[in-house]
């Protein structure tokens, strides 16, 4: 009896060392081109964007009311105070068409500037708006379009004055929004069932079973025509560039790693970022065919929840607690 016990023993070690030996280590990006900057709040931080009149004007929002500005390219930032009341606002979205910006929030906030952020409107939204704002598009001069966490659409032309419905019925509560250059949106259902797609001219979402057994992370538009999905568990899809409803096989960047991934960002065609949990971030220089990792800001701790890039040469990765790292492009260190 004890003889099959030993036996057992080794037999589990041996499958212990054989699967560690298996692993696949990412080989490491050569050098760090994200560069952590330090700001002052530890608010969660959830969408950036710049002023298309001055490109070195930009703005960060976050929970609790948080709006940062910089005036430097994103180099350095300082808050903006807005006078919201004793509302606990969650600023989720914000997005600039020349000098004109919006902003987006819960519980019901939409803030509008003309002069380039300088100044800050606060619009009422109707009591019967279907759930709370969470993303917003700005368009042409006095046009924007609005979306909510259950997938209702919306479009203003006189600057927020007014908003005219795009789809008949929204789409159920939503884990993410995205939205096209040619004015497609897609959404994940909140608990990753499904996803759903709507084009323009379109009375309604028109819904799409998840492509394997686990569920969605997020999805998006490529630079590239493809659609792209995170699922759980770090697994990658891309669908044909001519055929949206066919995907690739599942990559998974990174076997080794308990924490998942979060979110994608084109730089280039080519070049694609892929942020998670815990500090990692990996990257693709050749359309997602082979990964690197940038282990230079694994230490960071923080998940990294949202990438975005303005422009090939300007982007920036934004976290919990405060945690943002801008793109520089040149070899950097990260501090913690």
């Amino acid at each position: 009896m004890s003889l099959m016990k030993f036996l057992r023993k080794i037999l589990v070690v041996f499958a212990v060392i054989l699967l560690c030996t298996s692993c696949k280590y990412l080989p490491a990006l050569s050098y760090n081109p994200w560069e952590l900057i330090p700001i002052a709040t530890d608010a969660n931080l959830f969408d950036v964007a710049f002023s298309e009149q001055n490109p070195n004007h930009g703005w960060v929002v976050g929970s609790s009311s948080t709006l940062l500005e910089t005036t430097d390219s994103g180099k350095s930032w300082e808050t903006k105070a807005l006078d919201l009341g004793e509302e606990k606002v969650r600023l989720a979205s914000v997005s600039f068409s020349g000098s004109e910006g919006w902003v987006v929030g819960e519980p019901s906030v939409l803030l509008h500037t003309t002069d380039d952020g300088n100044s800050w409107t606060r619009i009422q939204l109707s009591s019967k708006l279907p759930g709370a704002p969470y993303k917003i598009v700005a368009l042409e001069p006095q046009s924007a379009e609005m979306t909510t966490d259950i997938g209702a659409i919306y479009r203003t032309e006189d600057g927020g004055e007014h908003w005219k419905a795009l789809v008949e019925e929204a789409v159920g509560v939503v884990r993410n929004v995205a939205r096209s250059s040619e004015g497609e949106y897609m959404t994940v259902s909140a608990k990753g069932n499904f996803y759903s797609i709507w084009t323009p001219g379109s009375k309604a979402w028109e819904p799409h079973n998840r492509y394997s057994s686990k569920r969605l992370e997020n999805m998006g538009f490529g630079e590239d025509g493809r659609l792209w999905m995170i699922a759980r568990g770090g697994e990658l899809r891309f669908s044909e560039p001519e055929n949206p409803e066919e995907w690739s096989e599942a990559i998974k960047p990174e076997y080794t790693t308990s924490w998942g991934l979060l979110d994608l960002a084109y730089r280039t065609p080519e070049e694609i970022w892929v942020s998670g949990g815990s500090g990692n971030l990996v990257c693709s220089l050749d359309g997602g065919e082979t990964w690197l990792k940038d282990k230079q800001v694994e230490d960071i701790p923080a998940n990294f929840n949202r990438i975005k890039f303005i422009n090939p040469e300007k982007g920036f990765i934004l976290g919990q607690r405060g945690t943002l790292l801008r793109y520089t492009g040149q070899p950097s260190q990260a501090a913690v």
